[in-house]
């Protein structure tokens, strides 16, 4: 096993809820005055011994709902820290939930439910003893972090699945304005492209989150964020996870470089810094890129919810405390998680979906074009939009039909001006499939709406492929008229979206609809089947094997 300080940056961390009102938990039944309380002569024990001994088993139930808790919600971080009972609420570190504009409404489906999404964040900071003994790479020490993980796990409105994506840590995004809460009068301007792990260290994760809405339109509810000591507590207090290699593997380039990992072939349960290096592990996993460790990293992920749901290992309460104690420094929350309770509450919903219906995903990508970005990836055309609005409309990514229908998007709080006060531009947006884009196709579309009434339409000159038809409106005030355009010209309210980008109202006429006054109804209806390139892991497949890149095995 390679020694700490042989872990590079380059090998950083992995490399590229809401609060629930009203439900009962062990901690409210402990303490509910009316618990029924064993008779005298009942079997149950003496008067005096009976609640004590109820109440320390409910404190365990409670530390091991907590573990599982933060174990399933900061998993994909590679780890969490047992977070200890109620003295260690204080110590719980927060911060602002987003750093840019803010997010838009959950959409209720039919039962009035909404959906859970919370942001993962693994972060690669040298700011300790501890991590600067994992992290290695003196150079680096309390510089700005980098979040070299990061997921998005979407608890679904009806508590049936869980869905999770992850994004590579070299995506190239675009990085919106983010104000630092511990320095209010420094803002960081907006950065049109430049890699997603720098969002982190543009005033803490709450531009990472700002990041993600900014790209997806995704709703965030809470984040997550762990470091490398936290991973190594997590993978101690299970006890070890299951991880397999189809060949022998040592991740040790000639020069150095790679996680240090070193496992024979087959299965081999893995804890400590073993299992930081499996989660750090490019150098040597399938084609030795940051999209096979993200596949390894979901393995892990499958590996350490199979463990944990067998509740075998984690019935030692003084264990637990021991590990909340060193672990709880690693983590930090948003201010909408008050208290342990609130991650208690937060696990009990993530564990009550079946295992079969956790499905892990990678957000499909393509390698940048861009001059001096090579190697860098950027979100697929298409596919990865497709796997947004799924989440965004709370489909499932498992292929499973909901148990009940999504519903369409509701109507704007906000009612829409007389169309002939609506002002918005109108781009050409068809050269989205890759083909050229049809002539004159903002001026046709920006004619159809002053025939209906919105004489403030014009055409804009831009060229701005989109794949699909889309009507974006720049501030909540606006959207109840951006979706009236919508209504107008037969548009899904799907497709009406807020954007930074936009400056007022946009009608981008995507490749969807190259010709004609009305838009095609065939494609008012999405195609909600996840695309193939998001690469899919169900965490019940317990014989996934990780193939070993050609030089990197051993005898």
């Amino acid at each position: 096993m390679a020694e700490p300080g042989d872990l590079g940056r380059d090998e950083g961390l992995y490399g590229e809820g809401t609060r629930v009102p009203g439900s009962r938990t062990a901690l409210d039944e402990e303490r509910s005055p009316g618990a029924a309380q064993p008779a005298e002569g009942s079997g149950g024990g003496h008067r005096r011994g009976g609640p004590r001994r109820r109440a320390k088993r409910g404190k365990r139930r409670i530390l091991r709902g907590v573990a599982i808790t933060v174990s399933l919600v900061v998993l994909g971080t590679a780890g969490a820290g047992y977070l200890y009972y109620e003295h260690l609420n204080s110590k719980i570190k927060k911060d602002d939930l987003t750093l840019g504009g803010e997010m838009a409404d959950h959409k209720a489906n039919a039962a009035g439910q909404t959906p859970l999404n919370i942001l993962l964040i693994g972060s690669d900071a040298r700011n300790s003893e501890a991590n600067q003994k994992l992290g290695g790479a003196k150079e680096t020490f309390d510089g700005p972090p980098l979040a070299d993980v990061q997921m998005l796990l979407h608890l679904s409105a009806d508590r049936s699945n869980i869905s999770v994506v992850s994004m590579p840590r070299d995506t190239l995004v675009k990085i919106p304005e983010c104000t630092d809460p511990d320095k209010p009068e420094k803002t960081y301007q907006a950065k049109e492209l430049a890699l997603t792990n720098e969002s982190l260290g543009r005033g803490g994760p709450g531009c990472t989150v700002a990041t993600w809405y900014e790209l997806t339109g995704i709703t965030i509810d809470h984040f997550m964020m762990i470091d490398f000591a936290g991973v190594v507590s997590m993978a101690d207090a299970i006890g070890g996870v299951p991880v397999c290699v189809e060949e022998n593997i040592h991740s040790r380039t000639r020069d150095g470089k790679g996680s240090g990992l070193k496992l024979k072939a087959g299965t081999t349960p893995i804890k400590g810094e073993q299992a930081l290096q499996w989660l750090r592990t490019r150098y040597g996993f399938d084609d030795g890129t940051d999209l096979a460790r993200a596949h390894g990293q979901h393995m892990y992920m499958n590996s350490m919810v199979r463990e944990l749901r067998r509740n075998t290992k984690l019935t030692d309460p003084n264990k637990l405390r021991k590990l909340a104690e060193a672990a709880i420094d690693s983590l930090t929350v948003d201010k909408g998680i008050d208290t342990v309770k609130d991650l208690y509450d937060i696990g009990m919903q993530l564990k009550s979906v079946p295992t079969a219906r956790i499905t892990m995903t990678t957000m499909p990508n393509v390698y940048s074009k861009r001059p001096g970005y090579e190697g860098k990836v950027e979100p697929m055309p298409g596919d990865a939009e497709q796997l947004f609005r799924m989440v965004r409309e709370d489909v499932p990514l498992d292929g499973k039909a909901p148990k009940k229908p999504p519903t369409r998007p509701t109507a704007s709080k906000d009612p829409a001006a007389a169309p002939g006060e609506i002002a918005v531009m109108v781009r050409n947006g068809t050269g989205g499939d890759g083909q050229y884009a049809e002539q004159g196709r903002a001026t046709a579309v920006t004619e159809l709406l002053v025939g209906k009434g919105f004489t403030a339409a014009k055409p804009d000159t831009t060229l701005d492929p989109q794949k699909s038809t889309v009507v974006l409106f720049s501030n909540a005030e606006l959207e109840g008229d951006a979706q009236a355009i919508a209504k107008a010209l037969g548009i899904p309210q799907s497709s009406v979206k807020r954007s930074t980008d936009a400056t007022g109202i946009q009608l981008i006429v995507g490749a969807d609809w190259r010709q004609g006054d009305a838009y095609p109804k065939s494609n008012a209806k999405p195609d909600n089947k996840t695309p193939d390139t998001a690469k899919i892991l169900r965490a019940d497949n317990d014989q996934e094997c990780m193939p070993v890149q050609e030089g990197f095995t051993w005898s």
